[in-house]
């Protein structure tokens, strides 16, 4: 795979708030890289009508009357504490349906980035407002910027230490490559190593014992595939390699671990979009969802349906995934992820 990639400076970065506590530290950080790109900074709150249809329109009036006024609050208190200075801004209130009407100020905004908070609350997969936040996840076209409640609460480019690290998690599959432009692009961008990781799928059972050199082949494999992706990726600082074998535990807690032993400031992974969510993959939406509720950094996430805005920034040609049997077609079998 062969990537040159530029700086992918965001024109503006939005971010999506419900007022929360969960969405305060989203809030710092959406500002911070405005701030540091020099973008236009958007906040948008939608005011969804579901529930409050059945109250009548007065209802929904007072609602927005009453988040509006919030929203007001919060623009001149963080106008008073210099916030806001030499940033270009706009604060959006809207009433309707969630998604779609966050999906319109994302595209009226020229919206590059999306910031989002989350509570890290399990069960059911949603995030910080219910589940257009997972629609976020699954049908954003780009970029996602997501801190959970573990997230340190300094932007790591705020902060003086020069020994920052990225952490970059890829299956070699379409999807998750489309993460590799912007991880590479911002390992760059802040001077950071950039730390590539790839989980092994297991040797099936009944392989295992009579294949004693399998794990060996598979490790140099997948770290062959892991250079080759570091050779061509034009990083500043040279990167560190990582391939583990998927083990009994969940692939997230695989990942955390790693992130844990690196203290990355920043997780990276290319995702599915939601029309290819029954893909075979370690790095799906639920796997996705865990990383960010657990993790102690932010969490980047690139849908592959925002590919085609990132190619058109940065030029990407991109090499055959890792299949099931390309792991160990040397000895005949398939292994299953």
């Amino acid at each position: 795979m062969a990537v040159i990639a530029e700086v992918l400076k965001p024109r503006s970065v939005l971010i999506a708030t419900d007022f929360s506590e969960a969405a305060e530290k989203a809030l710092r950080y959406s500002l911070a890289l405005a701030r540091f790109y020099e973008s236009k900074f958007c906040l948008a709150h939608v005011v969804s009508s579901l529930g409050l249809t059945m109250a009548g329109p007065g209802a929904i009036a007072a609602c927005e009357e009453a988040v509006s006024r919030e929203a007001a609050e919060l623009e001149d208190s963080l106008i008073r504490s210099g916030a806001l200075n030499g940033i270009q801004y706009k604060f959006i209130v809207r009433q309707g349906e969630l998604w779609p009407e966050l999906r319109e100020i994302i595209r009226e905004e020229s919206t590059d980035l999306l910031v989002v908070g989350t509570h890290g609350r399990h069960g059911v997969g949603k995030l910080f407002f219910g589940s257009v936040a997972e629609q976020i996840f699954r049908q954003a076209d780009r970029p996602v910027l997501t801190l959970g409640p573990h997230t340190d609460g300094r932007p790591w480019f705020e902060t003086s230490s020069t020994r920052r690290t990225f952490l970059f998690a890829t299956d070699f599959g379409h999807a998750s490559l489309h993460g590799l432009p912007q991880a590479i692009a911002a390992a760059n961008q802040f001077r950071a190593k950039l730390a590539f990781l790839s989980i092994i799928p297991a040797a099936p059972s009944s392989i295992e014992e009579a294949l004693t050199n399998w794990q060996e082949d598979a490790r140099m494999r997948t770290l062959q595939r892991l250079t080759e992706l570091a050779d061509d990726a034009g990083l500043d600082t040279r990167p560190q390699l990582y391939a583990e074998f998927k083990s009994a535990r969940p692939v997230s807690e695989q990942i955390l671990e790693t992130a844990g032993k690196l203290r990355a400031d920043l997780i990276i992974m290319g995702l599915h979009d939601s029309a290819h969510t029954g893909i075979i993959s370690h790095l799906d939406l639920a796997t996705t969802y865990d990383v960010v509720c657990q993790a102690g950094s932010p969490v980047l996430t690139v849908n592959c349906s925002s590919g085609s805005d990132l190619r058109a920034r940065a030029t990407e040609v991109t090499a055959s995934p890792l299949s099931e049997t390309d792991v160990i077609r040397t000895h005949g079998f398939g292994a299953k992820w």
